[in-house]
């Protein structure tokens, strides 16, 4: 009986033999595979085909997946072109256009079709949502708990002294209020967020993380008690919860590789841009009275009607269908993403074999793919591969939290307060810090994928660390003088400086980050586990924050998030690998090598290096590789 392979081993390429010989080829590949992974070399899975073997497995993959007869041709062109990215001009099958088309991927690499950037708009439009929605309540936090009977600060009706009686009460009650969405997107919505993507699809989970977005506006501006604020921001965090999970995700399996970076972390550009939004309706409405705060809070649901309508005519994941087994159908998704045909086909037929790659991965391991959300969220931390993956995404996504942006994001009305100026200039001061962090967010659309994810991040935790540890420092300048301009002006240009470090770094990696280390058998999981653990620490930190700013004074809350910073950075510097410029797939190779190989070559090999070319000035001095891409004709000469 003759069996058929498609390409699994990724080595040899696929073959026809009978039961015996095609299981002894197999253990041999698969031990091949395993050599080269620890190796950490990047392998292109049709590198060692032949021609002739090559154009037999895309014939019998276009027949066994029942794709239509017209596009053969092109996924045969395109597979050859995979087979050697770098030779493709020396292909005579491929004509002028084609070749022209495969050139401007270098030399024109923002150009693409509309409906790439199409999918693109309409995830910023749901990023713009998500800095909303956290900024809405960054206003009403100076007037809703004392309309809603929860105030804390001294003097007011629960007592003279705030960090006593039924002010400490109520201080944890209004951090409870803020913290609720991020509570329900760590234990609730980040996880259901799996079952449903793998039910719906992409689009289906942004359409219902849509509809939560626009109710739950209008729940909270109608609120009569603070339990009924809490439960309607519940609401809110679902919708937040699904589209944090899925939006990234949705545009890395449709970006190409060479500008996945810039186009995924379009998600934190546009959420900082709904964070200035949030802003600037804060100031628009800080002057209505009674009502300010029911109208921040309410404004929110004005970015979710473009969504909720827009979703209905976006292409779907090509990668969601091919994992559905339904090639024509990524095919056509494809051919709307992607320039021409030829890549279309190319990218098909690539994306098939390096899935396939990847069961041989999960085989090896002596696991099986399976549909079980228990069973795959296990395998998060029994698979080496994506042990490695989920511990790095952790890393980032906590650290985006625990560096102390969102102190100034979910509280920032508050904090320019305490620097002594009255609550209408604070709602200025806000606005200042939104404009801030979504003007450096864009640098990181041109560098993430040149400079990369590592050297952004290892480039901005040190400046954010001094920033914030001078902004509260800042709080002592002429400390018995509440109205002392000199520390007010202090206070505003660091924590402005510190929004100007973190908004090309830390905010635009961790979701792109997390959206594009797992597998595909593992990504809705993974994602769920990290924006679980992004949104763990955003409570954390939402919920604790009210009382440790009364407790340890705005000095010691911003001097403990400095030294969080510090951590980050060594966390970083060991765990944390480059992902840029590789394909989704390719990925699997970079995981394979083990966490304390990475982290011996960062400290034995990178930071002598680092030293003798910054510190000594030996600019001759090249740093080794720790990855070898046989999809690269010459070896890169930059920071790892």
């Amino acid at each position: 009986m003759a069996e058929e392979k498609n390409g699994s081993n990724g080595i040899d390429g696929p073959v026809v033999h009978d039961d015996k010989r095609v299981l002894d080829d197999e253990k041999q590949k698969i031990a091949h595979l395993a050599e080269n992974l620890v190796a950490g070399e990047i392998r292109n899975p049709l590198k060692e085909i032949s021609r002739e073997q090559l154009l037999e497995d895309v014939t019998n993959f276009h027949r066994s997946n029942g794709l239509p007869d017209h596009i053969l041709p092109f996924i045969k062109k395109g597979a050859l072109v995979a087979q050697n990215p770098a030779g493709f001009e020396e292909l005579d099958d491929l004509d002028e256009d084609e070749k022209r088309a495969l050139r401007e991927e270098v030399t024109h690499r923002w150009k693409h079709p509309w409906a790439l950037y199409y999918t693109i708009i309409l995830s910023s439009i749901a990023a713009a949502i998500q800095g909303w929605d956290q900024t809405g309540s960054n206003g009403a936090n100076l007037s809703f708990p004392e309309a809603l009977g929860i105030p804390d600060a001294a003097g007011s009706s629960c007592g003279p002294v705030a960090n006593e009686g039924e002010c400490s009460k109520n201080s944890w009650i209004i951090g409870f209020v803020n913290a609720m969405p991020y509570i329900t997107i760590a234990l609730f919505a980040g996880w259901i967020s799996d079952p449903l993507n793998d039910l719906l699809g992409r689009r289906g989970v942004i359409f219902v993380a849509a509809i939560f977005s626009l109710i739950a506006p209008f729940g909270m501006a109608t609120s009569q008690t603070w339990g009924q604020l809490a439960a309607c921001r519940m609401l809110l965090g679902i919708g937040m919860g699904l589209k944090e999970v899925t939006v990234p995700v949705f545009s890395a399996e449709n970006s190409p590789a060479i500008i996945r970076g810039g186009l995924v972390m379009s998600w934190q550009v546009w959420t900082a841009f709904g964070i200035f939004l949030g802003t600037c309706s804060n100031l628009a409405v800080g002057k209505t009275g009674d009502i300010s705060w029911r109208l921040q809070m309410g404004s929110a649901f004005i970015p979710a009607v473009p969504l909720v309508i827009g979703t209905y005519f976006c292409p779907e994941s090509p990668r969601w269908y091919m994992k559905k087994n339904k090639h024509t159908k990524a095919w056509e998704s494809l051919l709307q993403l992607r320039n021409t045909p030829l890549q279309a086909g190319r990218d098909l037929y690539y994306i098939h074999c390096l899935l396939e790659q990847e069961r041989v991965l999960v085989t090896e391991a002596g696991l099986k793919v399976t549909s079980n959300l228990a069973t795959r969220f296990i395998e998060l931390f029994t698979i080496p591969r994506n042990r490695r993956a989920t511990w790095a995404s952790g890393i980032v996504m906590i650290a985006q939290q625990m560096c102390g942006i969102n102190i100034i994001a979910f509280y920032s009305a508050t904090i320019f307060k305490e620097s002594g100026i009255s609550d209408y200039t604070a709602l200025w001061a806000s606005f200042g810090f939104g404009l801030i962090n979504f003007l450096f967010a864009w640098p990181a659309v041109w560098t993430i994928d040149t400079f990369g994810r590592r050297t952004l991040l290892l480039f901005t935790f040190p400046n954010m660390f001094w920033t914030l540890l001078v902004a509260g420092l800042c709080y002592q300048i002429d400390k018995g003088n509440d109205d002392s301009s000199a520390r007010i002006a202090a206070v505003a240009t660091f924590v402005y400086l510190f929004a100007a470090f973190y908004s090309p770094g830390e905010g635009p990696v961790p979701f792109m980050y997390s959206a594009e280390v797992f597998p595909l058998s593992h990504r809705e999981i993974g994602m769920s586990w990290a924006v679980a653990t992004n949104n763990f620490w955003a409570s954390v930190l939402s919920l604790t924050f009210p009382r440790m700013l009364i407790a340890m004074t705005a000095t010691g809350a911003f001097g403990f998030y400095a030294g969080l910073n510090l951590v980050a950075l060594a966390l970083i510097f060991l765990f944390v690998p480059e992902t840029k410029q590789k394909t989704l797939e390719e990925l699997d190779y970079v995981f394979a090598v083990p966490d304390r190989v990475h982290a011996s070559y960062q400290l034995k090999t990178v930071l002598p290096w680092w030293t003798k070319r910054w510190i000594l000035g030996q600019k001759t001095a090249k740093c080794p590789e720790l990855y070898h891409d046989a999809n690269q004709t010459s070896a890169r000469e930059e920071e790892p």
